[in-house]
């Protein structure tokens, strides 16, 4: 794989504009405290996300930051698996990944794209700053429980 240039790269991390291996994203999940999946589903959102990026760290390596988009590519746009190490929060990582997903929908969407996210409270500041609004009680997030 050839490494893009990446504007928002800088001498400690890279982001790489494509998913992370399997194992990174299902042990990024865990560390950062999303909910843990499955090997079967973690493979399904890496092969069928509209958009994913992640965040290298250079020295060692490792997976240190992610976000994804779920998406129809028409009008409708769903950031999500937005996580950070702990170790790696407060140098905005999480602003670079969030930056590059939602450049990403202005440049291939159609004019007018809707686009929505789940913001647990760690996130919700970065969000608020990158224009994000709450919509309750408009509309509320609702989930399906897990089996």
């Amino acid at each position: 794989m050839t490494r893009q240039t990446d504007p928002v790269s800088d001498d400690v991390h890279d982001l790489v504009p494509h998913p992370p291996p399997l194992e990174a994203y299902l042990d990024l999940r865990a560390r950062s405290g999303l909910t843990p999946v499955t090997r079967e589903q973690g493979a399904g959102a890496l092969a069928h996300s509209w958009a994913f990026c992640h965040v290298r760290h250079l020295p060692s390596g490792e997976v240190v930051a992610m976000g994804r988009v779920l998406g129809d590519g028409g009008w409708y746009f769903h950031v999500a698996d937005m996580a950070t190490l702990p170790d790696h929060q407060g140098h905005g990582l999480g602003r670079r990944v969030l930056t590059w997903l939602l450049d990403r929908i202005a440049a291939e969407a159609p004019p007018g794209p809707y686009v929505t996210l789940n913001a647990d409270e760690p996130g919700r500041r970065l969000y608020a700053s990158m224009g994000f609004v709450e919509t309750a009680p408009r509309t509320v997030a609702m989930a399906l429980p897990r089996a």
